[in-house]
């Protein structure tokens, strides 16, 4: 392992690492094809082994050993740093024992996401439209893991699935389901359906079926679409669902939070 002592936060070596609460800053240094955070020990080895390339790992003595067990014959330098360094590069009190800095790999293709998940006798697909939280992004992938969704998709406007807090409130299962961006949204939609899934739009708008309903037509490719947190599904997108679905509830509560949301609807269609 190539171990190298850090003890002075405006070390070059650190740059990766600097400001990651903010997220203009990341976005400007996570360009598509650049890097992610990949934050403790556990994720980092779960994006490890899914084959993700670490440039570089920054992490706390009480963790070196760890580390090195992960990395293995990997070819990648250790910035080993004091608390209060890791604090003062990152702006956070550094708890889960390392950040690595992680080449981003490339994408898929929605057509190839598509066809290793329709390989499966009953697909099961989620498709994320414009989620701007990425606490909520990480979570419904967490979900998507949990129960068994073949594959994400996420738009245009959708945060981005590798940025540090969603990888972190993952717990790396990002790195587990396949997924990719579908770029040509809500006009995609049509890609999904000559893949042979039926569409379903979350949806508290009226008409809509109770998710019983859409479990029991028994549909056995079928891509779930969930809006934003805000608004939900956009207008356009609802045109072109083939069922439009909503979950039932009680007590006055109109509305769940997405990731909730999610949850309960992949455990229902899985």
């Amino acid at each position: 392992m190539d171990l190298q002592h850090v003890t002075d936060a405006d070390d070059p070596r650190l740059d990766d690492y600097r400001n990651l609460t903010d997220t203009a800053l990341r976005r400007v240094q996570e360009p598509a094809g650049g890097l992610y955070i990949a934050e403790s020990a556990k994720v980092i080895e779960r994006a490890c082994d899914a084959g993700h390339r670490p440039r570089s790992v920054m992490t706390q003595q009480r963790w070196v050993a760890g580390i090195g067990a992960i990395l293995g014959d990997r070819d990648v330098p250790v910035y080993l740093v004091p608390d209060e360094v890791a604090e003062s590069v990152t702006g956070y009190a550094v708890h889960r024992g390392a950040l690595a800095s992680m080449h981003r790999p490339a994408l898929a293709s929605v057509a190839q996401v598509l066809q290793d998940a329709g390989r499966a006798r009953r697909s099961r697909i989620a498709v994320l439209e414009g989620l701007l939280d990425h606490t909520n992004v990480g979570a419904c992938f967490r979900s998507a893991a949990a129960m068994g969704v073949d594959a994400v998709l996420v738009t245009p406007d959708c945060g981005d699935p590798l940025y540090r807090r969603s990888v972190r409130v993952s717990m790396g299962t990002v790195f587990q389901v396949p997924w990719t961006r579908i770029e040509d949204w809500p006009a995609g939609v049509q890609e999904l359906k000559d893949a042979g899934f039926v569409v379903a739009g979350m949806t508290l708008g009226d008409g809509a079926v109770p998710l019983d309903d859409l479990v029991a037509a028994g549909h056995e490719r079928l891509a779930l679409v969930f809006g934003s947190e805000g608004h939900g599904l956009k207008p356009s997108t609802e045109e072109l669902m083939d069922r439009r679905v909503t979950i039932p509830m009680t007590a006055g509560v109109d509305s769940l939070n997405v990731a909730a949301s999610s949850a309960v609807a992949f455990y229902a269609v899985r």
